[in-house]
């Protein structure tokens, strides 16, 4: 029963990102892809990875997407779109066939490499997935995570100055 839903949550969410990229209006690509991160929240909560999956609904379907549906509003594309050329959609399915190709035979023919980790599935269990989250986040990687923070509040201030209309 579980890889059945597997495998109708992969296809709503293949569906949806192909959404993403061929809806004419952007409001519609933002509404797939809030669809595409709903997924991948379903796939978290399928790994045993709770906290992941509402992070990702919380950040990703909630703030970003709130910040893409405004910038899109702020910039009132409506529904103009360029006329693609053909050759470009036949080269873009060549591609995307090639690349599905090769993920068919990288899961079906590769092998595992046998290398573990320092955190085990016991221990994720004992501790608890925020725990080991946070204390990997302020320990090992608190100067990409500052980096980040602010590289965030340059864009949002970035934002502010293109989006006022008189200074």
């Amino acid at each position: 029963m579980e890889i059945m839903y597997f495998y109708l949550l992969a296809a709503v969410a293949v569906a949806s990102g192909f959404m993403v990229v061929t809806c004419k209006s952007p409001v519609n690509n933002a509404i797939a892809l809030m669809m595409t991160f709903v997924c991948l929240a379903n796939f978290y909560v399928m790994l045993d990875a709770p906290f992941m999956a509402a992070i990702q609904i919380m950040v990703y379907a909630g703030a970003i997407l709130m910040l893409i549906i405004f910038t899109i509003m702020l910039l009132n594309l409506g529904t103009a779109v360029a006329r693609k050329g053909s050759h470009s959609v036949v080269w873009a399915t060549v591609l995307a066939l090639l690349i599905a190709m090769q993920g068919y035979f990288v899961i079906n023919r590769g092998e595992v490499s046998g290398i573990t980790g320092e955190i085990t599935g016991e221990m994720v269990k004992k501790v608890g997935h925020t725990e080991l989250i946070a204390k990997s986040l302020f320990t090992d990687f608190l100067l990409p995570f500052e980096i980040a923070s602010i590289l965030l509040l340059v864009a949002i201030v970035g934002a502010v100055i293109i989006a006022k209309k008189e200074v």
